[in-house]
């Protein structure tokens, strides 16, 4: 009996495989096309920063003769060696990693004290106060008067003008708004209310846990752009020791530029170690975003898929 019904049930599986439905055509033909234009845009993507990181571990000569392609020619440590034996690009390196720390842990918690309130129901206003939101991200003053703000404010060379104007993003708001309002339930709120718990407890214990996803995700947007911060620093920053790595890297950049009235040597000279400069330093300036990224990376498609469908 067992034997007949293992039989029995082997027949059903092919039977079950011979039997299944194969997609039609059209969506074979369909997902070759997504597959062939992921990895275009993959390759898009990965080729160039195949080519920066072989032309920054590359010989001078060889980067501006142009014989590099995805792997290094004459391998030298060079660029990396004067990047890093600068002390200006250290000290930016250290301010980048302020600001954007700093800078980060400023914008999360005032994005949440906005959007938290303005997914609460029983909010009054509230309608008003998102409109209002919205407002600033479709008009902005300009450049000029939010200039003479931070002069008012006293925000000129100081670090805060890197932390303060630019503090809050709508975009980010207006996700964690949703967020809020798709995933944490208002039964959850009473049942709260009805244990004691103040508005901000209830924050802080339950809708924060909960957060996670949309958390990692707009401290990566919100760190990124501090990381990569560069106009607000060449307006409003005059002190050399406060710039961030970005001027940095311009400067020296700058620098290393022939200049007219130079000898023909010098001038070839500095211009290949611009070529090979240019490359190093964009490594330099990405390492730590792409380190960051993949501990977010888990939470991030949960983070922004979360809160755009109910359930």
């Amino acid at each position: 009996m067992t034997g007949k019904k293992g039989m029995r049930a082997g027949g059903n599986r092919r039977g079950d495989q011979q039997t299944r439905i194969k997609d039609p055509l059209v969506d074979r033909f369909f997902m070759i096309g997504v597959y062939i234009l992921l990895t275009t845009f993959l390759l898009a993507v990965l080729l160039p920063l195949l080519y920066i990181v072989a032309s920054s571990f590359s010989s001078p000569l060889a980067v501006s003769a142009g014989r590099v392609t995805f792997w290094p020619v004459d391998f030298t440590l060079e660029g990396y060696e004067r990047a890093l034996g600068d002390s200006q690009i250290m000290t930016g390196f250290l301010n980048s990693l302020i600001y954007t720390t700093v800078g980060t842990l400023i914008s999360l918690t005032l994005t949440v004290a906005i959007a938290y309130p303005l997914s609460r129901k029983d909010l009054w206003g509230r309608g008003g106060l998102s409109l209002g939101v919205i407002f600033t991200m479709l008009f902005a003053g300009g450049i000029i008067p939010t200039y003479i703000v931070v002069q008012q404010l006293g925000l000129l060379d100081t670090r805060w003008a890197l932390l303060l104007p630019q503090a809050v993003g709508v975009w980010q708001v207006i996700i964690a708004v949703v967020f809020f309002r798709s995933s944490i339930p208002d039964e959850l709120y009473e049942a709260a209310q009805l244990d004691g718990a103040s508005d901000l407890r209830f924050l802080w214990t339950i809708v924060l846990p909960l957060s996670k996803p949309l958390l990692a995700v707009i401290a990566l947007m919100y760190a990124i752009f501090q990381w990569n911060s560069y106009f607000d620093a060449l307006m409003y920053l005059r002190d050399p020791s406060l710039y961030p790595l970005q001027i940095v890297l311009r400067n020296v950049l700058i620098l290393n530029q022939a200049t007219p009235g130079m000898d023909a040597a010098a001038q070839i000279e500095r211009q290949h170690l611009a070529d090979l400069l240019k490359y190093s330093l964009i490594v330099i300036s990405t390492v730590p975003v792409m380190l960051i990224y993949p501990f977010v990376a888990r939470y991030f498609n949960k983070g922004i898929m979360l809160g755009s469908v109910k359930g």
